[in-house]
């Protein structure tokens, strides 16, 4: 199972490669893979994300775990997403819903971006690119601020709880990194 995930990941960067256009300075550190709504809510879950509390999802995608945190958590919840049609479709996705006071995506470089005010983050990189972020989280993230990591872990952080889903209907299997700082 572990090498199917792999070769998906790896075709799926492939194929959004060849398709890029547009950017904005850096670079994109990992391929879009959708999270799962039930992989979404446990990742939440894991933080402890409470309402008003500020979170940011590094390479929001579709916008899938800004949106259930700003609807069902009460967070204040802002993605950072480097393809412009995905922030494009994400941003319109909150304004439909409703949810433009409590959700934000930033189009733009997660390595650019100010995270002093966060409660919790989110991402779903590969572990190179966590490995690449995490001298800035280090840097900025406060004291008790907590990071969700799906299936991919940070070098070098040890993680406070690990969470494993058996096999989903599409074959995945899932696991959830949580630290704390």
């Amino acid at each position: 199972m572990m090498k199917r995930r792999w070769i998906l990941l790896a075709l799926l960067g492939a194929l959004a490669c060849g398709q890029e256009k547009q950017k904005p300075a850096g670079e994109n550190l990992a391929p879009f893979v959708p999270t799962p709504d039930h992989v979404v809510k446990k990742m939440l879950e894991l933080a402890e994300l409470k309402p008003g509390e500020k979170m940011f999802d590094l390479g929001s995608g579709d916008g899938r775990i800004v949106i259930m945190a700003a609807q069902a958590f009460g967070a204040n919840a802002t993605g950072v997403e480097y393809d412009d049609g995905r922030y494009k479709e994400s941003s319109e996705r909150i304004r439909k819903l409703g949810l433009a006071k409590t959700a934000r995506i930033i189009r733009g470089d997660i390595l650019q971006q100010d995270y002093r005010s966060a409660d919790v983050i989110t991402v779903y990189l590969l572990t190179s690119s966590n490995e690449k972020i995490r001298p800035l989280l280090e840097a900025q993230l406060k004291k008790g601020a907590r990071v969700v990591s799906h299936d991919f872990t940070f070098p070098g952080w040890n993680h406070e709880k690990v969470f494993h889903f058996e096999e989903d209907d599409e074959g995945r299997m899932h696991t959830l990194y949580l630290y704390k700082r």
